[in-house]
């Protein structure tokens, strides 16, 4: 378990794509559906969509004590799940506020618009 004070619960596009170059070691969750990742998608992220979370919450497991950065289309969705991880003891938590589609605008504009 991390010692370290939690974190800020969210977290902008910049400071994610920021974190990316400094090779900083975090988890990049995505909790859309399985068709909006399909439709776009960050690289290097793990899918775990919100419909499934509650079957599957004990593969985030191994992430506590991690930063994690949870992100969904506009940052709703993320942000459901970022409060659910807190109250369960990830501290590290963070949602990015804007989702995909803020990073497709000021990010990355490869990563389609839905």
């Amino acid at each position: 378990m991390n010692a370290a004070e939690p974190l800020p619960i969210e977290i902008d596009v910049h400071q994610v794509a920021q974190l990316r170059r400094s090779g900083e070691p975090f988890v990049l969750l995505d909790v859309r559906e399985q068709d909006e990742w399909e439709t776009a998608r960050i690289e290097g992220a793990e899918l775990l969509p919100l419909s499934e979370l509650q079957a599957r919450a004990g593969e985030l497991q191994p992430h506590q004590g991690q930063r994690v950065v949870v992100y969904c289309h506009h940052g709703a969705r993320s942000l459901q799940v970022v409060n659910l991880m807190r109250s369960s003891g990830f501290e590290q938590a963070q949602n990015m506020t804007g989702g995909i589609d803020q990073w497709s605008q000021e990010i990355d504009a490869d990563v389609p618009r839905y």
